[in-house]
């Protein structure tokens, strides 16, 4: 298989800038680790940019908890997303779901019409979706190129058999990141039953925010 590719989800600076030292491909940088990360500051993002050869995607999150927004969080992203396409970022990370958990079409759909022609990624709101394979299809239809999920389950081992069959139905349609639980320890028990083409992992391993430098290099290793 060819080189796989490695996204690092950054709280800060310095992660993004130890992600790029270790062998990154891409930083996801947001903010609010605890709250499973939100849009991060205008200015750190600024910063983060000049910093890095690599490719940065951006999180629009107004909140933490469920994916289901106020008209006035809705205006947000959209001028979250108008800003930081002035800055030259990679890629835009959302997701918005109705009431009843099913993917928010039109919603959806504005915010990547928006973001164009940036690539935009439907984060993890997709692990709490109410019917899985449809919504791949409906994400496919609204034009997101990437999927970040961990298979619907707590982490990336336990979600594993319902990845490895998105990553069938996606069909190369759509790129389908597993995330979530992923380090070094099992990225090789993992790729070998999924075999994605693109992994995300935090590279946290102690209770701070930092990413770990030799933890990258070691999940980068595997996926050369």
């Amino acid at each position: 298989m060819n080189n796989k590719n490695l996204e690092i989800a950054c709280f800060n600076g310095e992660s993004a800038v130890i992600a790029q030292e270790n062998g990154a491909d891409r930083v996801e940088l947001c903010a609010n680790m605890l709250e499973g990360g939100t849009s991060p500051d205008f200015e750190t993002a600024l910063k983060v940019r000049a910093e890095l050869s690599i490719k940065m995607n951006v999180m629009i999150r107004p909140r933490g908890g469920d994916f289901v927004y106020t008209d006035a969080e809705f205006e947000q992203m959209k001028s979250e997303i108008k800003r930081f396409k002035k800055i030259n970022v990679d890629g835009f990370v959302f997701g918005i779901l109705n009431t009843d958990s099913s993917f928010d079409m039109d919603r959806n759909k504005e915010l990547v019409a928006l973001a164009s022609p940036v690539p935009c990624t439907f984060h993890r709101a997709f692990d709490v979706v109410a019917n899985v394979y449809k919504s791949l299809e409906l994400l496919i239809d609204c034009g997101f190129k990437t999927v970040l999920t961990s298979g619907q389950a707590e982490n990336v081992v336990e979600g594993m058999d319902v990845l490895q069959a998105l990553v069938e139905k996606a069909d190369d349609r759509i790129v389908v990141m597993p995330g979530g639980g992923l380090r070094s320890t099992n990225i090789e028990f993992l790729d070998q039953k999924v075999h994605a083409s693109f992994y995300h992992s935090s590279a946290i391993t102690d209770s701070t925010e930092m990413a770990n430098g030799d933890e990258v290099r070691k999940i980068k290793l595997y996926l050369r």
